[in-house]
């Protein structure tokens, strides 16, 4: 079996080297070949790497993105159908998932979170409703494990954006008595990263990256998609 890490793609090689090192993890923990693919901004594309992996060969693919969001939707889906490899399962995405909100907080407690902080939680932005939807869910289960409010930024707000700019976020958390902490709910380095450090909050935690609850999740997102399939070729019981 070989496994896909499908990602957004980004042009900072810190941010390529922590996907790699993600599908290292994984691959350890497996015991299994895991690739990575990029779905924008770099290559190879998904559809590049199922072209080149023999026609017999069971793959999985995991889509490494934090939301339901058009990449996940659409474009991924389209990549598959451009290879048209025969044995390849596609499993959810990375996010929603209540491992996401364990991971963001020990990023933030990593950072020197203290209670009393004002909590930013920033993302990378859409305007895909199913990924809004997953970005709020996801928040409020940081809440829930803070055991305090959190006000929701976008890195990269589209036109229309259902919340404020990262930098707008924390003018607007400048408002309560305290530090600003930004929680980042991105899963590598890059572009959007370097606008949480430039945000001017006081505190700015660290991408999920290879933060042991991701990997697990990553992991259990393949084994559950190969569980499906097998109960699928299994004879049916009477």
């Amino acid at each position: 079996m070989t496994v896909v890490l499908a990602a957004h793609g980004t042009r900072n090689p810190h941010g390529v080297a922590m996907i790699g090192d993600l599908a290292a993890a994984m691959s350890r923990r497996l015991e299994e070949t895991v690739r990575v693919a990029f779905v924008d901004v770099l290559g190879p594309s998904p559809s590049d790497v199922l072209a080149a992996l023999p026609d017999d060969e069971q793959v999985v693919v995991v889509p490494a993105f934090l939301a339901r969001g058009y990449h996940v939707r659409a474009d991924l889906p389209a990549h598959l159908a451009a290879a048209w490899h025969p044995r390849t399962v596609l499993t959810t995405a990375l996010g929603p998932s209540p491992a996401l909100a364990d991971a963001a907080s020990g990023r933030l407690r990593e950072a020197g979170y203290r209670p009393g902080d004002t909590v930013v939680f920033a993302a990378a932005g859409s305007s895909d409703r199913h990924a809004v939807t997953d970005v709020r869910r996801a928040a409020t289960r940081l809440e829930s494990v803070l055991g305090t409010a959190v006000t929701i930024g976008f890195a990269a707000p589209p036109a229309g954006s259902a919340y404020p700019g990262i930098a707008d976020a924390v003018r607007r958390a400048r408002r309560r008595p305290g530090r600003v902490a930004i929680a980042s709910y991105l899963l590598a380095d890059g572009l959007f990263q370097r606008r949480l450090a430039d945000s001017g909050a006081d505190l700015v935690a660290a991408p999920l990256g290879l933060h042991p609850r991701v990997v697990d999740l990553a992991c259990r997102r393949v084994l559950a998609a190969q569980q499906r399939h097998a109960d699928r070729l299994s004879p049916s019981r009477g």
